[in-house]
């Protein structure tokens, strides 16, 4: 039995993370586009990081919760060998990311946020997705482009927000929902 047990956690280990939600992602998308349509139109900094900080727990609850559907539908564990090294790729970006964010809006530089966001996100998309299928870590390589772009690009970290976290998701949250299940 306990070669059994170690046969089939070397397996789990070795498998791919497939409960990336793909209309989870379509969803934070869309949640992104209203976000910056209503974030555009403020003009303290504190107001507008607020919006998008809401924005992504909002959109982070929508991933978990796409996930978990996913990986029920497929009776394949959330938390399996592959589901933790999502995670475990995926925090710590994101965590940075927090911190950064705290360090510019009390520097008072918060215009270096969308270029960060997006390059952070990216990395944690492309980290956690090595455990993932193939797209997954192309998208997060594109989001890093993207986030490079507005911080390379003075003048358009709002139409690059929006591109990234709204047209991104909802581009590559099409493609893993048709081609990967949902």
């Amino acid at each position: 039995m306990d070669n059994l047990r170690y046969i089939r956690q070397t397996m789990e280990r070795a498998g791919s993370f497939t409960a990336v939600p793909g209309k989870g992602g379509i969803l934070m998308g869309l949640v992104a586009l209203a976000a910056q349509r209503i974030a555009v139109h403020q003009r303290q900094p504190g107001t507008w990081i607020a919006i998008w900080v809401l924005t992504a727990v909002v959109a982070l609850a929508i991933g978990i919760a796409g996930a978990a559907l996913k990986s029920r539908r497929f009776a394949m564990p959330l938390f399996s060998g592959p589901g933790r090294k999502f995670i475990a790729g995926f925090i710590p970006p994101i965590l940075a990311g927090a911190v950064l964010t705290l360090v510019f809006y009390r520097a008072g530089v918060s215009g270096f946020l969308p270029g960060v966001w997006l390059l952070l996100y990216g990395a944690a998309v492309l980290s956690g997705g090595w455990a993932s299928v193939r797209i997954v870590p192309l998208m997060g390589a594109c989001f890093m482009l993207v986030g490079t772009m507005a911080l390379l690009v003075p003048g358009y970290s709002e139409e690059l927000m929006s591109a990234g976290f709204g047209g991104l998701h909802v581009l590559f949250g099409t493609v893993i929902a048709v081609k990967y299940g949902g």
